[in-house]
């Protein structure tokens, strides 16, 4: 059963899916070249919003949990994907060492550790996991609502190397993005591999970083295809020295605010769009325990509430942050918003599903309590875009298209990376 999706019959996003299905050996030429050239992120997810009239993505990760949420038909992509990271990276790998979060009671994010796991055990692999959480001082086997346990052994750091008691492993996978400072432990591995590089963590990135390489890349994607870049790439703007708190810099975040809402509203008079545009204020460190919030009027930021100022600025600390174009999602599941999350390992495509909000609407983040997650499935047996059918029709083919925006975003990633790394040579 395809999850019922609003905007699946009818609507301008046809246009740009048609356009996508009928650029299909162009489109994947362009992808191919790009990673001739550039290495993508062991693994991503990406959220993408389809307004109708407009397809983007609007948040990366490059530490993607919920892997638990993938259906069992999509296990086998991601176990051949797997072997192929695992191939390029360390040929000769055996052990692979897992190192999560460190909220250990969380069932729901280890029963995603534990899809990892077996998605790199079938790659042929030995995996364990090990936590660098200092409360974990013996291994922890911890039982999961599915009536799978994941065990949580304590790392072991030696002069210039991480695993185990008595497993020392090539590789070393993070899920854990690391928000609340990078520890010790984790620097100076110079003879294992640690997926995602530490400068992939929030502490170094900035989702503008991400952003920038993703417009720019739109553009030239957008030539590809002869389209306006806009209608695959949110407008963006960096607003510095901001606190709700105590109010500073509140004329600095208007200014932003105004200026990319005039340029919103400018492109929805030019395509006919009878929509209130907005904007998504967020923490541009991807700072945890920050809020996400809604503007649709400059005028919102000068009534917001004690809890509200509270919640976007919980320090005194001057947070820079990111004011992104917001884009709206015209797609249901259950009676609920809902938006496609996509996942990817190395440059493929792995999967995906909905995440679905009864309490949200759609110009709101759905990335709140109250999210509930509903497995990509699909009708028909093979996953394959079918170029024949009619837009619309072909749930393979819309995902499809939203596979080619999320790659697109996967390769600004693989940019950004580059762009960031402190290890990078620099030549004068």
């Amino acid at each position: 059963m395809v999850p019922h999706l609003v905007t699946a019959l009818t609507g301008p996003i046809n246009e740009l899916e048609q356009r996508v299905l009928d650029s299909m050996p162009a489109i994947e030429r362009w992808f191919r070249l790009e990673w001739m050239e550039h290495t993508p992120p062991f693994y991503t997810s990406v959220d993408v919003r389809n307004a109708g009239f407009k397809l983007a993505p609007v948040d990366t990760n490059m530490f993607p949990r919920g892997w638990n949420n993938l259906t069992r038909e999509m296990l086998p992509l991601a176990v051949q994907a797997a072997q192929a990271a695992i191939e390029k990276i360390c040929p000769e790998a055996r052990n692979l060492l897992v190192i999560p979060e460190n909220h250990s009671r969380n069932t729901f994010y280890l029963a995603n550790v534990a899809q990892l796991v077996h998605i790199f055990q079938m790659a042929g692999l030995n995996v364990r996991v090990g936590s660098i959480d200092p409360q974990i001082k013996t291994p922890k086997k911890i039982a999961l609502p599915n009536g799978e346990t994941v065990c949580l052994e304590p790392v072991v750091r030696g002069k210039r190397r991480l695993g185990l008691k008595n497993f020392d492993p090539c590789t070393i996978l993070l899920n854990n993005d690391l928000s609340a400072g990078i520890p010790g432990i984790l620097e100076d591995l110079h003879e294992q591999y640690l997926l995602p590089p530490l400068h992939a963590a929030w502490p170094s990135r900035r989702m503008s970083n991400h952003f920038h390489s993703y417009e720019e890349l739109s553009k030239r994607f957008g030539k590809l295809l002869g389209i306006d870049p806009w209608l695959i790439n949110p407008m963006y703007a960096r607003a510095e020295g901001v606190n709700f708190g105590s109010k500073t810099g509140m004329d600095v975040l208007t200014s932003h605010v105004d200026t990319v809402l005039t340029k919103v509203r400018r492109k929805y008079k030019e395509y006919g769009i009878n929509e209130k545009p907005f904007v998504i204020v967020k923490p541009d460190n991807g700072a945890a325990g920050v809020g996400v919030l809604t503007v649709r009027d400059v005028k919102d930021l000068d009534n917001l509430d004690p809890k509200t100022r509270s919640m976007m600025s919980p320090t005194a600390e001057f947070e820079p942050l990111i004011v992104q174009e917001g884009v709206l999602t015209n797609e249901r599941v259950h009676d609920g918003v809902a938006e496609p999350v996509v996942y990817m390992m190395d440059r493929y495509v792995v999967g995906g599903f909905y995440r679905v909000h009864a309490g949200r609407s759609p110009d709101e983040s759905l990335v709140s309590p109250g999210a509930s997650f509903v497995p990509l499935a699909f009708s028909e047996s093979a996953h394959l875009p079918q170029p024949g059918a009619k837009p619309g029709a072909s749930a393979p083919n819309r995902f499809y298209m939203y596979g080619v925006v999320a790659r697109l975003a996967m390769v600004a990633a693989s940019y950004e990376l580059e762009a960031t790394n402190p290890d990078a040579e620099v030549y004068e």
